[in-house]
């Protein structure tokens, strides 16, 4: 069986809204964007690369989808560039139709955690889901995510969509790794404890 890998930049607070642009999501009045930017360093490059290179199926929201594809296959000389548009992905949308414009995209039907419920069902590599940080809560609510690989910032915004909002459940957690950049970012990875 397939595991659901969430990966995802967060501050010390919890906040995963908007880490790569000013304007990537201003919901709610959110003026941070961009927070993780100054953050990036060569060991943060490293394990990404060797996240991406070893990676399954992305599974995605449709606002991340539709942000990605405004800015990915756009990128030229990246090496995620041609990652991103080589990778599977599975899209969770009620608004948008197939056939989708990037490249290996394929629009998951009916209720998202039910298809992706029968996609960890399925053999093959797992599935990793990036930012969507509603796919994500409607995941954690059936208990789908069997792992966190966090990027969290030294950052305080005190303001923003969560990864974890209250009111989310209870989830019990095992530290399985971590490494600190020089910037501060301590990227750990998470394993759901399912019998705690």
């Amino acid at each position: 069986m397939r595991k659901v890998v969430v990966f995802t930049s967060l501050t010390l607070d919890g906040v995963m809204q908007a880490p790569g642009r000013p304007d990537e999501d201003t919901r709610g009045g959110f003026e941070h964007g961009g927070w993780a930017l100054p953050y990036n360093d060569e060991v943060m490059g490293k394990v990404l690369a060797e996240n991406m290179a070893g990676a399954g199926p992305l599974v995605l929201g449709r606002r991340t989808y539709e942000d990605f594809y405004g800015f990915w296959p756009k990128q030229t000389g990246n090496p995620f560039t041609e990652v991103l548009d080589s990778t599977r992905k599975y899209v969770a949308s009620t608004t948008l139709a197939e056939p989708l414009p990037w490249s290996n995209s394929t629009l998951l039907e009916g209720d998202a955690a039910d298809a992706v419920a029968g996609l960890k069902q399925q053999q093959g590599e797992d599935l990793t889901v990036l930012g969507s940080g509603e796919l994500v809560q409607s995941l954690r609510r059936r208990d789908l995510v069997d792992e966190y690989a966090l990027l969290i910032h030294p950052l305080v915004l005190g303001t923003g969509r969560r990864l974890f909002p209250d009111g989310g459940g209870l989830a019990t957690l095992r530290l399985t790794g971590s490494t600190a950049t020089t910037t501060g970012v301590l990227i750990a990875t998470y394993q759901a404890r399912r019998d705690a």
